[in-house]
């Protein structure tokens, strides 16, 4: 009997979880709210999802067509399909959906979120609050999701590549091996633990790369309407000493709670099979990144709003609650509410909304284990 997994969430990457949970041997119902559920009209039309060999010229991996087995608009039908609930939706997303899905869930459930940014914590304070307690669920947070991908026709991927394996944590942290050799069987690349979801957040790859390149190239972004690569374009020597800055600082917050981070140069080579010797040469030579000429063109772009106000603000928090000095992720965090108009500093993903308020790093760490 083939594993049963649903997909809550109908955008590049829900469709291509879809479709590549499909091509591991899964069954997957694939839900879309109102509002966004196109994706899953043009899925009926086509009679399931195509992932093209090229696109612009450039040959892509994991080319075919699967038929899914079930599209959903019913939440309630969705979450009853399976014990498997893997949410690809963006930051933002995670609070209101959890919020519809409450009422459904049941004891003994996995919710996955890709990428996490430390939604586990916010969702089990929701849980709590909302009065259910006594609801035995194991949250995931994946660093990231698994594929580059983008929706470029109906029903039509262009998946330009995956990472090699991708790094999780379950909260509580006792779950993860548990939670791993649940998700396991319907995941196309391997699963690797980390300690905390503490760890899995401050390790999301985006961190030094998105909110800070974004940032420094604004201009660049908005006056050329994203018309380029964004990696190889925004990424100058410059820019790459900016981030390495940044990524000084996420390390020395890491060491102040006790948790040794891999340093970026490191993960992307390993998460991409390369061996290059620089962050920037990274941003300059990697194939997966370099496949296709598209930026943001905007501040509203959710390498800021989702990557600045879910990345930044919690490292920016948790360096203050363990007195590390953070400069640079302070100064991007400035601009970016100037870009948007908004104060990212207490309507970004806080403490306070992990529910993790007046709580020491010790007792943090105790939480989360």
């Amino acid at each position: 009997m083939a594993p049963r997994v649903s997909v809550i969430g109908s955008g590049n990457a829900g469709l291509t979880a879809a479709y590549h949970f499909t091509l591991q041997g899964a069954d997957v119902c694939l839900y879309g709210a109102t509002g966004f559920d196109q994706p899953l009209a043009d899925i009926e039309k086509c009679g399931g999802i195509k992932a093209l060999e090229s696109f612009n010229d450039v040959p892509l991996t994991y080319s075919g067509f699967q038929a899914i087995d079930k599209v959903s608009r019913d939440l309630e039908e969705t979450i009853s399909y399976s014990d498997l609930l893997v949410l690809p939706v963006p930051s933002f997303a995670q609070e209101p959906l959890f919020t519809s899905m409450l009422p459904h869930l049941r004891d003994g459930q996995i919710i996955m979120l890709m990428p996490g940014n430390y939604g586990s914590l916010v969702l089990n304070r929701i849980k709590n609050e909302q009065g259910y307690e006594d609801l035995n669920l194991i949250f995931v947070d994946a660093i990231s999701i698994p594929w580059a991908t983008r929706i470029v026709g109906p029903a039509e991927l262009a998946i330009l590549g995956m990472k090699e394996f991708l790094p999780v944590s379950a909260l509580p942290a006792s779950k993860t091996a548990e939670a791993i050799k649940a998700l396991q069987p319907v995941m196309p690349l391997p699963l690797t633990p980390l300690g905390n979801v503490i760890e899995a957040g401050l390790e999301n790859i985006n961190f030094g790369g998105h909110p800070l390149l974004t940032t420094l190239n604004m201009g660049l972004l908005e006056n050329f309407d994203g018309q380029f690569n964004y990696y190889k374009d925004c990424c100058s020597v410059s820019t790459a000493k900016a981030a390495a800055v940044m990524e000084q600082e996420r390390q020395t917050i890491g060491k102040a709670l006790g948790i040794e981070l891999r340093p970026e140069l490191e993960a992307m080579n390993a998460l991409y099979a390369m061996e290059c010797e620089s962050v920037y040469e990274v941003n300059r030579t990697s194939e997966t990144h370099g496949k296709l000429n598209s930026a943001p063109n905007s501040a509203s772009n959710r390498y800021i709003t989702e990557d600045a106000a879910y990345l930044l603000v919690p490292c920016y928090e948790l360096g203050q609650l363990a007195g590390v000095d953070t400069p640079l992720i302070t100064s991007c965090l400035h601009i970016d509410n100037a870009y948007n108009d908004t104060d990212y500093f207490t309507s970004g993903r806080t403490l306070k909304k992990m529910g993790l308020a007046n709580l020491s790093p010790q007792e943090i760490l105790e939480f989360v284990a």
